[in-house]
């Protein structure tokens, strides 16, 4: 992949012109809206009016992609289920949001760290510290899918609004090469690069603010992610009914949580549940299943493996996919 030389900030008037960088102007992303042209002339109610009324338009361009979306959590599915990861990679909003999904991934459906990861350019510090140029890295991302030993058992989404960004494409270059399943999720009207499996484009349109994707863009790339890793984790038996059985009682919020679907699950009263958590380990599953099937601790565990840690399988008797 090409790596652009851009001009330096003392490149004298009417210098040479190679080295620009690409002309993004015709990316829906980087075009101007007409609604909001007299921005500056705005009121307070009428800005407020105004963004939200664009933002009420991102939910009808993320259920325009649903088939695209379905067809990438098919492909990660039969990876995780074979022991894979799924592998966010972008930069900027792009980035921090895929880190924000992978991150709450642990705590909420208890999965191991390394299942879900959210690489961005810069690296953690461009979490909090701004780190654009970085986005310009072709291999920027070569050291990290190396460490991980990305391969044909990993599904990779790279998130990039504008479709062009360097960092993540190089990086799904790479991944594809490993043997991993690809996806790259977008704002904009691009063609699907051979290296991409799945090509997920949210046409969100032009943002309030020309350019600042962090807007309508940011809240369509969180609304996809959502349903890839909730959808993804109900496949895997991380939720019963509509109910966050695998979640992780870490803090008093959760704790309660817990006792909570328990109660919800078995009829205990709160005295009960957490009683019954306790004796379960602060396991939801294993509690439900003690309950509901009579079981004490050791068998409703060996219960819970043999249905693939699925709760339904384990309380109907059904066989594990």
């Amino acid at each position: 992949m090409t790596t652009h030389h851009y001009l330096s900030p003392d490149t004298p008037p009417g210098g040479p012109s190679v080295g620009l960088p690409p002309d993004r102007s015709s990316l829906l992303t980087e075009q101007r809206n007409p609604r909001s042209l007299e921005l500056d002339r705005l009121s307070v109610a009428e800005c407020v009016a105004l963004i939200n009324q664009e933002d009420a338009s991102v939910p009808g361009a993320v259920a325009a992609a649903a088939g695209e979306i379905a067809e990438f959590i098919g492909a990660a599915e039969a990876r995780l289920r074979a022991g894979g990861r799924l592998i966010y990679l972008g930069a900027g909003t792009s980035g921090r949001l895929g880190v924000l999904d992978a991150s709450e991934c642990p705590p909420t459906f208890q999965t191991d760290p390394s299942t879900v990861i959210g690489l961005i350019a810069g690296g953690d510090g461009a979490l909090r510290r701004s780190s654009e140029g970085r986005e310009d890295e072709p291999e920027g991302a070569a050291a990290e899918l190396a460490a991980l030993n990305v391969d044909s058992r990993d599904a990779v989404l790279g998130i990039a609004a504008g479709g062009t960004t360097p960092y993540v494409l190089g990086g799904l270059r790479m991944a594809h090469a490993r043997g991993a399943y690809t996806g790259l999720l977008v704002c904009a009207r691009v063609d699907r690069a051979p290296f991409v499996g799945t090509l997920i484009a949210v046409l969100t349109g032009p943002e309030v603010v020309t350019g600042s994707t962090r807007m309508k863009a940011g809240t369509a790339t969180k609304l996809v992610l959502n349903t890839i890793s909730t959808t993804l984790m109900v496949r895997l038996g991380k939720v019963y009914e509509n109910l966050m059985v695998d979640l992780r009682a870490s803090n008093a919020k959760l704790l309660d949580r817990a006792a909570r679907i328990v109660g919800e699950l078995t009829g205990l009263g709160r005295p009960a549940s957490f009683d019954l958590l306790g004796r379960a380990g602060g396991a939801v599953k294993t509690a439900v299943v003690m309950h509901r099937l009579g079981l004490d601790r050791g068998a409703a565990e060996e219960r819970l493996a043999g249905a693939g840690g699925r709760l339904r399988i384990a309380l109907e008797g059904a066989q594990a996919p």
